[in-house]
């Protein structure tokens, strides 16, 4: 019997780990792992159009499943292109495998044809990047990649070159059990005791929540219960922790709305849960702050703290909730959930305005249909730039839907290969592609593997013809719009000519049936929605300075529009408020 070799071995461990998809595009220096997941049951080869999107759709599956996703280039140009998806799954905290395939060995360091050095390029993106440059090495290297992927939450890569690929493995394949989930961090006693007393002296608590409140909402809220706190978030923190919310008071950021920037400010005792929000302009700098997080080197460094403490929010408030005293006075809560109210009244003026006898559309209504009509378990991913405020103002999240975006990297293009990956990962549930005409032109030709897989993902396209966010960013710095116009084709007639169901709406009457229609569609489905370039409004009281430096309050709204739903549970919370 042949002995295994490395692609072998390869293949076989990333099986063993629960990998199911290789996400790549071929070339010669692959071949040998290529040919090896052909033979292994239980792993496909998935091939995408260009390896920038096979990161970003392994970063999606691995997002949505939280377990190591992989995806693969081929040596020199075909693994470089993996480093933009692969940065935003890093930054996303994605366990990612990526195999980056090298030249022969024998030629590295000899300016061979295609010859880069992998193992240096993606240090920047990775917790560990390493060339094998023995079969000796296999299979501790790539085990040593994964527990870090896993470990850290993050991007492992591996070079390996095509002949070493090739050659016999030197070690048998043995069981060896390897972590795949992380486990939780309880904070220290020091720090618990500290947070107790900080919560105890202060009379006016606000909770401003991140990405990692993942799996503690009910934590939150009973911690808010308990002392009376209002409750904001940030972009990433929005699925999490804004469903179910009586204690909510909107998103601060540059897209922020409701009453999150005043609650942040107007407390005396600020507490970043699971939080990396970068934009510290928006955060105070005379009230007392806490962060809590998982992640150590996240501590402080966006905004300096009164006290760190390292440790998952859930386990941290588990803790925490026991030993408060709860809190009577509801004052400042009260106070500010009026305020969130208020402000979402004043904004949805603008998009209940003839919304929808206007031609173009307005995106904003367009958003909203959307939130409307689609499953309560979708998953939405989500276009940088525009796409991204209609997402954060008008998908309502539940508890089940899923919402994925470049939110920390932020590339453009992301949204219809992070669909792919969200497809795959589960071929019944409906995934939705919210993408930007710029952003969905860059990446166009992922369209055709959802065709050739016959993947069903809906892409609703927000075609207003122009980089719309670019040009938003423009005019604020006092600059004429340039370079910012794109001259598009039909793309419904695009996506019928690739063979997949297309169609095209100009009017607002024919919008509610185009998405019917392709949600009912079992396969690929594209809706061009011409939608107004004229949509943003700028607020007078808005500065180049204010938007380029991110210092803008969040009840100063950068875009002029409606919030959707969330206005209906603003005023619901506001009606719950005991009366004395």
């Amino acid at each position: 019997m042949a002995r295994q070799t490395v692609a072998e071995q390869f293949v076989e461990i990333l099986l063993r780990t629960g990998v199911h998809r290789l996400y790549g595009v071929v070339g010669d220096s692959l071949n040998p792992v290529v040919d090896a997941v052909r033979r292994t049951r239980g792993i496909d080869w998935i091939q995408v159009r260009h390896e920038e999107a096979a990161a970003f759709a392994a970063g999606a599956e691995a997002q949505l499943t939280g377990r190591l996703a992989a995806c693969a280039g081929s040596c020199g140009p075909g693994n470089l292109h993996l480093i933009n998806g692969l940065y935003d799954a890093h930054r996303s905290m994605a366990p990612v495998l990526a195999l980056a395939s090298h030249i022969p060995s024998g030629e590295i360091g000899l300016g061979y044809f295609q010859e880069t050095h992998p193992e240096q390029l993606f240090q920047r993106c990775s917790h560990y990047s390493e060339l094998i440059s023995n079969p000796r090495q296999m299979p501790r290297l790539l085990r040593t990649a994964i527990q870090h992927a896993v470990g850290r939450g993050g991007v492992s890569v591996v070079a390996l070159p095509g002949d070493i690929a090739g050659r016999p493995a030197q070690e048998k394949t043995l069981r060896h059990d390897l972590v795949t989930v992380r486990p939780t961090v309880r904070p220290g006693d020091t720090e618990v005791d500290a947070l107790v007393r900080m919560v105890d002296e202060a009379k006016r608590v606000t909770l401003f929540c991140g990405s990692g409140t993942a799996g503690a909402h009910p934590e939150v809220m009973q911690f808010a219960e308990r002392v009376k706190a209002p409750v904001g978030h940030a972009l990433r923190g929005k699925e999490w922790i804004q469903y179910d919310n009586p204690f909510d008071v909107g998103m601060s950021g540059l897209l922020g709305y409701g009453a999150a920037y005043e609650a942040t400010h107007e407390c005396d005792l600020l507490i970043l849960l699971g939080t990396d929000f970068p934009y510290n302009a928006f955060l105070p700098d005379d009230v007392r702050i806490v962060q809590v997080d998982v992640r150590p080197e996240h501590l402080g460094r966006r905004s300096r703290l009164d006290l760190a403490v390292w440790g998952d929010v859930r386990e941290t408030l588990r803790c925490l909730v026991p030993r408060v005293r709860p809190k009577t006075d509801r004052r400042f809560l009260d106070k500010m959930l009026k305020k969130h109210a208020e402000a979402l009244e004043g904004v949805v003026r603008a998009y209940t305005r003839k919304v929808e006898r206007h031609t173009p559309l307005h995106p904003e209504y367009v958003a909203s249909v959307l939130d409307e009509l689609a499953d309560d378990d979708a998953v939405f991913t989500v276009d940088t730039g525009m796409c991204n405020v209609w997402a954060a103002r008008y998908l309502t999240p539940n508890g089940r839907r899923r919402i994925i975006g470049s939110f920390s990297h932020g590339s453009m293009a992301n949204a219809l290969p992070q669909a792919i990956g969200a497809q795959f990962t589960d071929p019944g549930r409906q995934v939705v592609s919210m993408s930007g005409d710029g952003g969905f032109a860059m990446l166009m030709g992922e369209f055709l593997t959802l065709v050739q897989y016959d993947l069903p993902v809906k892409v609703v396209l927000f075609d207003n013809s122009s980089l719309g966010m670019v040009e938003l960013e423009m005019l604020v710095s006092g600059l004429p719009s340039y370079g910012t116009t794109n001259h598009n084709p039909d793309f419904a007639a695009v996506a019928r000519a690739a063979g997949a169901f297309g169609v095209r709406v100009e009017k607002p009457k024919q919008l509610a049936g185009a998405l019917k229609a392709a949600f009912k569609h079992k396969g690929p489905a594209l809706v061009d929605v011409v939608t107004d370039p004229n949509a943003l409004s700028i607020p007078p009281r808005i500065s180049a300075e204010m938007v380029t430096g991110f210092a803008l309050s969040a009840s100063r709204i950068v875009l002029d529009g409606g919030v959707g739903r969330m206005l209906q549970m603003a005023r619901s919370n506001v009606r719950n408020i005991p009366r004395p």
